[in-house]
């Protein structure tokens, strides 16, 4: 073998191994990072919604419900608790909402900011994922005259791995 053609294998050996794609690492259970809240404010000026954005990562990708998955415990993956200060101490609210029957008949739920991610697993041999997420919440409780109010998220995967708790930062909104 001549010199030129062994310095160009020498050469080319590392190189083709510093090409291979690398593949993060990250525990098999979710987890998210605050990044942002944004106020969306109607057209009188009046906070309405908001939205939360947090990054992910999981490391065997298995985040998402299906269209069909309805029962509990896949109904929701995305968990969100809302929070108002109230003389000064931030205390968990929930919210209810009228559900009429019939005419003469009101039964009242509770509302709930939770919601759903959709299947995210990626194609190919490396499930890996991370990335972020956006949710668009109601900010405004008209039943309320507190006017800073808190969220905590979680998500939770297909295996029931839940990620750690993140909370926004206070968030004033202005409501008239």
């Amino acid at each position: 073998m001549s010199i030129k053609k062994l310095l160009l294998l020498i050469t080319l050996v590392p190189l083709s191994f510093s090409s291979c794609k690398k593949y993060e690492d990250y525990p098999p259970e979710p987890t998210i990072e605050f990044m942002d809240f944004t106020l969306l404010r109607d057209d009188q000026g009046i906070d309405q919604r908001g939205v939360l954005r947090f990054s992910f990562a999981d490391g065997d990708g298995n985040i998402g419900l299906l269209a069909t998955d309805t029962l509990p415990p896949y109904d929701y993956n995305l968990f969100v608790s809302y929070f108002e200060r109230q003389n000064g101490v931030f205390k968990e609210i929930f919210l209810v909402t009228p559900n009429y029957i019939n005419d003469s008949t009101i039964v009242y739920d509770t509302a709930t900011f939770n919601g759903r991610i959709p299947i995210l697993m990626p194609a190919g041999k490396n499930k890996a994922i991370s990335g972020e997420i956006e949710d668009t919440l109601f900010v405004n409780n008209p039943l309320s005259t507190f006017d800073t109010i808190m969220f905590e998220v979680y998500i939770q995967d297909r295996k029931l791995n839940k990620s750690n708790t993140i909370q926004t930062p206070p968030i004033v909104v202005k409501k008239q």
